[in-house]
């Protein structure tokens, strides 16, 4: 253990350092100067110091107050040496820090037993230290195998979601980096936009209580079938919002307000503005711009250049105008990811093109018979 000693009288440092030196497992670090203490501080190693109170320069509790203004120091062990034996000055020292005091001229067996009950007290410090790092990082490393459950969890359902469309499972990756990249722009935290681009997937989990008639129709949809239609968006909520994982709880507030508009106009409960989660308002632009730029069976897709335009002239009507801004603001990155994905598709066609998309027509066509 290190023992910093710091007293101007060389006599006295001497034998402090001799004391130190018999103490078994125990290294003195001698200083005349207290400035010279400080001109090393940010590199000097201890576990206790003993510093004599009167010294020129600095006194010692100037110097003890010196030292622990480092992160290093600011929970060693120091103790004070004075032949003052008045109680201001005693307070002065614990006011500034000291754990004990030696008083003047030292007396050697006292000095030895001193140190070794401040040294039990140091090892212990320091054991307390190392359990609570320890505790640290097992706690750190419970949730790290948390999280990736619930993402793991997360991404098994959305797969089961759009599974009987291929078009949709990409439209959901797509919509979560779009979603993503949005709030990213908006100002939210790496992880609120970690957890969007997470949650943001399930946004149409609920599709899979729709009657096929329904979801896979390939033209346009009657009055009573989009109302069928609409309910995903309840049944999704549903679904996700007694789960006691954060992640899916947002999940669940993204499935339920994606639908809703600005002005109230939407679906399921025509609310408005800020009273929409800002998740539902970020995901609504990242989905219509996807589902826009997207074709389907019943529509061409868009140009990027329109459906950005659609989106702008819609800010304070269908979206919030903050999340428009932030769209303006992330469309490089969305642009990128599209294209990304774009070409990954191609390149999935070019290796396997019967087993994508034929399995899932086929599958559909099955279903349609029965």
């Amino acid at each position: 253990m290190r023992i910093l000693l710091v007293d101007d009288n060389r006599t006295t440092l001497s034998i402090l350092t001799r004391l130190v030196e018999r103490v078994p497992d125990c290294i003195a670090i001698p200083f005349l100067k207290p400035d010279d203490v400080l001109a090393c501080a940010t590199e000097l190693e201890f576990d206790i110091a003993v510093i004599d109170f009167q010294m020129p320069v600095y006194s010692g509790v100037e110097l003890l107050t010196e030292l622990i203004r480092f992160e290093r120091h600011a929970e060693k062990l120091f103790v004070i040496v004075t032949a003052d034996t008045d109680a201001a000055t005693r307070m002065a020292a614990l006011n500034a820090g000291a754990i004990d005091f030696l008083t003047k001229p030292v007396n050697p067996l006292e000095f030895q037993a001193r140190m070794r009950n401040l040294m039990a007290l140091a090892d212990a410090r320091r054991k307390l230290s190392d359990r609570a790092e320890w505790l640290r990082a097992e706690v750190e490393s419970a949730v790290a195998e948390l999280r990736a459950r619930e993402e793991e969890i997360i991404d098994r359902l959305t797969i089961a979601a759009a599974y009987k469309d291929l078009d949709t499972a990409r439209h959901t990756r797509r919509v979560g980096a779009y979603s993503e990249a949005i709030a990213r722009a908006y100002g939210l935290s790496s992880r609120a936009c970690s957890d969007i681009r997470l949650a943001s997937p399930m946004h149409d989990i609920g599709k899979v209580a729709i009657p096929d008639a329904v979801l896979l129709k390939t033209g346009k949809l009657t009055e009573d079938e989009f109302v069928i239609m609409r309910k995903h968006t309840v049944v999704g909520c549903d679904i996700l919002k007694e789960s006691k994982s954060g992640l899916l709880q947002l999940a669940a507030e993204i499935a339920g307000s994606h639908h809703e508009r600005w002005d109230g106009q939407g679906y399921p409960y025509g609310i408005a503005g800020e009273a929409i989660p800002l998740s539902g308002r970020i995901v609504a632009i990242a989905d219509n711009f996807d589902a826009l730029t997207t074709a389907r069976p019943y529509k061409e897709a868009w140009t990027v250049e329109r459906a950005v335009e659609h989106i702008r002239q819609q800010a304070g009507a269908q979206f919030d105008p903050l999340c428009v801004a932030a769209f303006d603001a992330a469309l490089a990155t969305i642009l990128a990811i599209r294209d990304e994905d774009l070409a990954a598709a191609l390149a999935e066609l070019q290796v396997a093109p019967s087993v994508g998309s034929g399995f899932f027509r086929s599958e559909r066509s099955s279903e349609r018979e029965a």
